[in-house]
């Protein structure tokens, strides 16, 4: 009995002590939601006392402009890029460049080197600039110029045009301050032949490609009026290698792109010759017109005799990929003649700028010419001392032809002899 009564006391205890249990757990978690809940509603209370307020993340607006801004510029540099042919003007550069080296004599203005450049890259990108502003419908129809920024829509005609304004301006502007007048003439006289003769005449007749040859064999020559500020015969050396180079080149491209002149529009050699006999005998033809260059210009005191001797072996070279081009009338003959013409003119310009005879020693060499003159003719002569040192002046003066004022280039200064 006493067994009954403790075991249903402990039972009784047991079943209290568990339903307490329960009752503070239920009362923790309630209190527990309701201080947290509490503690939320009172948050933005407590912003108001005195706490700083958290750091609020900034708009994007500042770094969309910014990346909007430089994905503009690199879309306009690009279009720039391909308006101005970067590529071709910069082998422009490179001719006007070696040009003013030639003209300069023993002593080279670097300064004066760099603004020729600047000038000239700058008239060279106006000008094939607006060649493709008169060309977008021609373009547009080949397959490897069509995706060229105005066929292709990445820029408007009126934005071309006033880049290719600006810069041919500018260009010519630099030139006339920073070198002379007579180049900054040469440099728009060759824009106005390149994009308002030669380009329009691409459609009209194939002597577009002479003409072409005439505005690439001024930019050296206007770096050698930029250095000398004249135009004299031994600065014609590099304007003739230019001039007959181009032909054998234009030939292999035109011959390889013929089908895409056609398509075109344009009035190419090689579209009325389809055999391509005329086309390569042409080409070979205007080789052959290199080799005397290496003479003249030892002969005419421009270099030494060893660039003689590597001019004609490399003229040989360009005429034997002609010739070949003129036996096996092939794309593949055409190409390589292409290559070659490539090959040619960096190395024969380098040879010039090597093998170049500075001023003093052109001097040495005509002076020792003039002593054996004056030893030979002494009876006859009878000339003083001062007369003598009159005549080596003129002897150390550049050759006494200038052709500033012929087509061209009408509106240049007038013709004059160098003293």
């Amino acid at each position: 009995m006493w067994r009954r009564r403790s075991s249903l006391r402990l039972t009784l205890h047991q079943s209290l002590c568990s339903s307490s249990s329960k009752l503070s757990n239920s009362h923790l978690h309630s209190s527990f939601f309701s201080a947290s809940s509490s503690s939320s509603s009172s948050a933005p209370n407590s912003l108001d006392l005195g706490f700083p307020k958290p750091d609020v993340a900034p708009p994007f607006s500042a770094s969309v402009n910014i990346s909007s801004l430089a994905s503009t510029t690199r879309h306009y540099a690009r279009c720039y890029w391909e308006l101005s042919k970067a590529r071709l003007s910069m082998l422009v550069v490179a001719t006007s460049g070696t040009g003013f080296v030639l003209g300069s004599g023993s002593a080279v203005d670097f300064a004066g080197l760099c603004w020729t450049c600047a000038g000239t890259m700058m008239v060279a990108a106006s000008a094939s600039s607006l060649n493709q502003v008169f060309e977008i419908k021609n373009d547009a129809k080949m397959k490897r110029t069509r995706l060229r920024p105005l066929p292709s829509e990445r820029i408007t005609i009126p934005h071309a045009v006033t880049w290719a304004s600006t810069v041919g301006l500018a260009g010519t502007a630099l030139l006339a301050s920073k070198a002379n007048m007579l180049a900054a003439g040469l440099a728009a006289s060759n824009l106005i032949l390149y994009a308002f003769i030669y380009t329009p005449m691409k459609q009209i007749h194939p002597v577009n490609t002479w003409v072409g040859a005439v505005v690439g064999a001024i930019p050296p020559l206007l770096g050698w009026a930029a250095a000398s500020g004249q135009v004299s015969l031994n600065g014609m050396i590099l304007p003739a290698a230019l001039y007959f180079w181009q032909i054998p080149h234009f030939m292999a491209l035109a011959y390889m792109c013929r089908d895409d002149y056609a398509a075109g529009g344009f009035k190419m050699y090689s579209l009325a010759d389809a055999s391509g006999q005329r086309t390569a005998l042409v080409a070979l033809r205007n080789s052959l017109y290199l080799i005397p260059l290496g003479y003249l210009a030892y002969d005419w005191g421009v270099t030494s005799g060893w660039f003689c001797l590597e001019s004609s072996v490399l003229t040989l070279a360009i005429s034997a990929a002609a010739f070949s081009f003129y036996r096996d009338r092939t794309a593949q003959k055409a190409r390589r003649m292409f290559h070659a013409s490539l090959l040619y003119l960096p190395v024969f310009m380098t040879g010039l700028l090597v093998h170049r005879l500075p001023d003093n020693e052109q001097c040495i060499k005509e002076d020792n010419s003039l002593s054996f003159l004056e030893t030979k003719d002494e009876e006859s002569e009878n000339l003083n001392g001062n007369e003598v040192m009159q005549s080596r002046v003129r002897k150390q003066a550049r050759p006494p032809v200038a052709y500033a004022s012929v087509a061209p280039f009408p509106f240049l200064p007038a013709p004059y002899t160098v003293p």
